[in-house]
């Protein structure tokens, strides 16, 4: 009968390989379950080359073999600042705000092609080139005057632009235009003169009118001085002065001092 010695280590390797064994299928599980959200799309990468795009969900891979890189295909928002010249050589910067989205068809050319450093290495850019070309057209006073028609533009030339990298462009907004100290000081030397000139035309303008109403007032009064006399000389001349002065006359006789007759006071003047 054989006995055990009584120094001898327990038999542990079948638990601690079962538990390595546990582990290891744990960890390999979850390493094979990914979730794509909604908005997002999955491109998956089998050795570092892309195989396919999955949509939102839920999705599996092979662990150590594939990665999944996950992409928001929503709407996003880029900012660039942008420097440019007027045709008149002023300069002029603004900045510019894209809406856009990525092709979510187009991810695997995009991701191969360019990648996805999107606004860094597509947007940006040509912000600054389109920027250039649309202002270089304009002189630098007409950009904030037609400043809708010049946006639009903008807005067509980067559609144009960045269609080729299924880049979507959605809308653009500009801030205003913005010009050295030297012009806009020109500006505003330049509205005040037509202004200061605006104003001596309005005044040349009442000083004119009230001109002209006086030389009507006195030409209406001339003509009814003139009337009048007609109307005098062709009631008898002095005789009828006589007549309407002795019809306005109240019978009192006024305070005479010396010799003869009292004489008749003309009380029609």
């Amino acid at each position: 009968m054989s006995q055990v010695p009584l120094n001898a280590p327990p038999n542990i390797g079948k638990p601690v390989l079962l538990l390595l064994l546990l582990l290891v299928l744990g960890v390999s599980s979850c390493s094979t379950i990914y979730t794509v959200d909604a908005g997002e799309r999955g491109i998956v990468l089998t050795w570092g080359s892309v195989t396919k795009v999955v949509d939102d969900g839920l999705h599996v891979k092979l662990p150590y073999v594939q990665t999944v890189r996950i992409v928001d295909v929503r709407t996003r928002k880029a900012h660039a600042p942008a420097q440019a010249a007027s045709s008149d050589m002023q300069r002029v910067g603004t900045e510019v705000a894209l809406n856009y989205h990525l092709d979510p068809t187009k991810l695997e050319e995009i991701y191969t092609k360019t990648g996805l450093d999107i606004e860094r290495t597509l947007i940006d850019p040509r912000i600054q080139e389109v920027v250039k070309a649309v202002v270089a057209k304009y002189q630098a006073d007409k950009l904030l005057a037609l400043r809708e028609g010049v946006k639009s533009e903008i807005e067509q030339s980067l559609k144009i632009s960045l269609a080729p990298y299924h880049v979507l462009v959605e809308a653009v907004q500009i801030t205003d235009f913005k010009f050295s100290e030297q012009y806009d000081a020109a500006i505003e030397a330049k509205q005040t003169a037509e202004q200061n000139a605006q104003k001596a035309k309005n005044d040349l303008e009442r000083i004119k009118v009230e001109a002209e109403q006086k030389i009507a007032t006195a030409q209406a009064e001339a003509e009814a001085i003139r009337i009048q006399s007609e109307a005098i000389k062709a009631q008898g001349g002095a005789g009828y002065v006589q007549l309407k002065a002795i019809e306005k006359w109240d019978g009192k006789l006024p305070t005479y001092q010396g010799s003869g007759p009292v004489p008749f006071l003309d009380v029609g003047k």
